[in-house]
Parts: C-alpha cells; structure tokens; sequence
C-alpha cells in the first residue's frame, strides 16, 4: 500500500510503499477513502503539536473507510461496515489498523469525503459550544477565522443553536463563505476598528477563537460582562495573553478547548455530541464545506494550502 510517512521532523514527509499492516486484538483494518486536513496535521508534521507520536509515522488525524478486517477476538464494526475514525495520525495512507473503540459507523447518505471532514471540526464547534460556552438561543456568537476548517462549522453550529453570529475573516470572499453558512454581521479581520464594530453591534457573549493574536484582545474589550472566550486555535501565529484586570471588571471567562483530550476522558460527551450532529446531517442541517478535493499524492499542496491560509472549510485528500 502507498502511504506517507514521517522519518524526521527536519525533512519533508514521504510518499513510499508499505507492506499491508495486520491488525491486532482490538484493532480492525479500514482500508482508507478519504482523509481531511487539519492545522493540526501541519504542526505535527513540524513536532509542534502537542500529541506528537513516535518517529516514523503516518500523518492523517481524521479518515473515513470501510472495514475490511477485524483482529483476532475481536468485537466490533463487521467487515463491509463505513466508519469514520478520529485516529491522532496514520491517515494519509491506502488501508491503516485503527481501535474498533475509536470508529464510527457512519450512515449511508454520508460520504466519505463529507465523513472524513467532519469529526473534529463539528466535533470541535458543538462541543465546544454546547458543553464548555453553554451557548444559549439567543446570545450573540463571535466566531474569528470563520471561513477556516473549525471556524465554518461554529457558525453552522452556532446559528443551529439559535445565537447571533458575527463572522470574521479575512477578504470579501471568505466572508461570503461565513455568509453562506449563516452568519448574521461579518467583518474583515484587518479592519482596524474591530473592538468599535463588535461594540456598534451591541457586544458578544461567546468567543469562539481559532486565531488568537491582536484581534483576541480587541473582541475581549468588546465582551459583555459574564462573557465565555473559546481559546480553539492560534492560527495567527500569536498567542494571546488576557488582561486579568479586564476579565475580573467584566467577570469573563476564557476557557481553554482540545476535543482529542476529550475522547480519552469524557468519551460519553463526544459520543453523545457526534450523535447530535449526525442527526443534524441526515435532516439536511449540516453541509461539509471542502474547497479542496486533492489525491493522495499531493499531500504537500495540501499542507501549503492551509499554512498559507488559502482554503475554505476543509481540504480533503481522496484516496479510494
């Protein structure tokens, strides 16, 4: 089987050949249909993450496929079954060995491209929202790099919970995008009043930020008082240091949110909030948003792409 592969944090990942792996007890085979990119999977590849598996390694935290075997005494998903897996790594190749506890099985009006792109980042957006924010209908939502990966789906997701979303994004045309998944008021994230828009707009109850950097302080400062901050994400490059003076006058909470850590210490919450999201697909409530559909071999433009902070929604390498 092709798949790439990780030798070194200081040289580019390799597409190479690999012998079919076998899968142990608690473990099945998935031969592999598609694979989403994440900002994560970009600063693994780097060391920079903070889950980084032992060298070598396939990247690819999250994969949609067909079980094709199960190891030796092992329950699980039956041969022929279409699962998605929140795998961590070992993704981005043509079949991969995967715990049965971490798959999926995923309906038939989902595909796979769609399946693959949407554990972590709905996952990430209702979770974080619902369990951590305690978004309520009718509060009003920031969501900042709201046409990225994460970014999208909390304002899909936002807007399904009944808030007022405001968008930010850099340029007319991933502020169309935000529009287009329901945003309420967007703004262009070089604006250099933000604090003054937000404020015009009557102020924001949850901040939901994948960017960090100066537009984190700015929406601080136009937080309503018992206001959530979502720390998602540091896309920006910088991360933010709050003033305490501020949180404490306007008694505002910055919480901090990895839905991985959650799937090892509050499975039952990401199961339950998967379920709810799976609902939402199948009545048509929930659209994956893919700019870039990209074959297993061009993994590195696919990297380029979000470290240049060029796609909308998710990129999706396909595979089978």
């Amino acid at each position: 089987m092709r798949a790439w592969q990780i030798d070194s944090l200081s040289t580019p990942a390799r597409l190479i050949t690999l012998p079919l792996p076998v899968p142990a007890a608690g473990q099945a085979l998935v031969r592999i249909h598609a694979c989403a990119l994440n900002f994560a999977d970009l600063l693994m590849v780097e060391g920079k993450y903070q889950s980084k598996p032992p060298l070598p390694f396939t990247p690819g935290l999250e994969l949609a496929g067909e079980v094709v075997a199960l190891g030796p005494d092992t329950a699980g998903p039956a041969p022929g079954t279409r699962v998605a897996c929140y795998a961590g790594h070992g993704g981005l190749a043509e079949y991969g060995t995967f715990p049965t506890d971490r798959l999926i099985p995923i309906p038939d009006a989902l595909p796979y491209t769609h399946a693959s792109a949407f554990l972590i980042a709905y996952g990430t957006s209702h979770l974080a929202l619902w369990h951590k924010a305690r978004l309520q209908p009718g509060e009003t939502l920031l969501v900042t790099g709201a046409a990225g990966g994460v970014g999208l789906t909390a304002v899909e997701v936002g807007k399904r919970m009944g808030a007022r979303v405001i968008a930010t994004a850099r340029g007319a045309e991933k502020l169309a995008v935000a529009r287009a998944a329901g945003a309420d008021h967007l703004i262009d994230s070089d604006a250099p009043d933000l604090k003054d828009q937000l404020k015009t707009l009557g102020g924001v109850d949850v901040i939901y930020d994948t960017v960090g950097g100066a537009g984190f302080d700015a929406a601080l400062r136009a937080t309503r008082p018992d206001g959530r901050i979502l720390c998602i994400g540091f896309a920006g490059g910088d991360v933010p240091k709050p003033a305490a003076n501020i949180l404490l006058v306007k008694n505002v909470t910055v919480i901090g949110f990895w839905w991985g850590a959650y799937i090892d210490f509050a499975p039952h919450l990401v199961t339950q909030s998967l379920s709810t999201l799976m609902g939402w697909y199948t009545q048509g409530g929930l659209r994956p948003h893919i700019s870039h559909h990209l074959p297993l071999a061009s993994l590195p433009e696919g990297l380029a792409l979000l470290r240049d902070r060029k796609a909308t929604g998710k990129v999706v390498v396909q595979i089978a």
